[in-house]
């Protein structure tokens, strides 16, 4: 009996049903959709010299991406507008399709020279370089009392 058991519920632990469900309820559920972390996946390299940062980017265009480095940290928001227009063979509308949304995120990188942060997007990965100060540039913030 206990095999009974067992094979009725081998399906609980495969990995198509488990996403299937994930996939699923994610879309309806409010907390999970809002996640934008989960739709600007990042890469952050870290060297002597720079910071590296990559984001997947894809059908965004350059317009509709705005960066900004302020105290240490950089912030990276995207707009992305779709417009689908399905029509039949005599030019009569038959289904128009839109989407519109706004997602941001924002990293922590301390000592950057903001007068050489450059940026790219090449086949939909903006990747931005952040060259760090040299220890000449890094101020000591000391406040000496008299």
């Amino acid at each position: 009996m206990a095999n009974d058991l067992t094979r009725r519920n081998d399906w609980l632990d495969d990995p198509f049903f488990n996403d299937l469900g994930r996939h699923i309820f994610d879309s309806l559920t409010p907390s999970r959709s809002d996640d934008t972390s989960r739709l600007l996946k990042t890469d952050i390299q870290e060297n002597e010299k720079s910071y590296v940062v990559k984001v997947d980017v894809p059908g965004i265009e350059k317009p509709n991406i705005n960066l900004s480095y302020d105290h240490g940290v950089l912030s990276v928001a995207v707009k992305h507008e779709e417009q689908a227009d399905h029509s039949d063979n005599k030019g009569n509308l038959l289904m128009s399709e839109r989407s519109y949304g706004r997602m941001s995120r924002s990293y922590q990188l301390p000592n950057v020279d903001e007068a050489k942060i450059s940026a790219k997007v090449t086949d939909g990965v903006l990747t931005i370089d952040l060259p760090k100060m040299t220890s000449e540039q890094i101020e000591n913030h000391q406040i000496t009392i008299d």
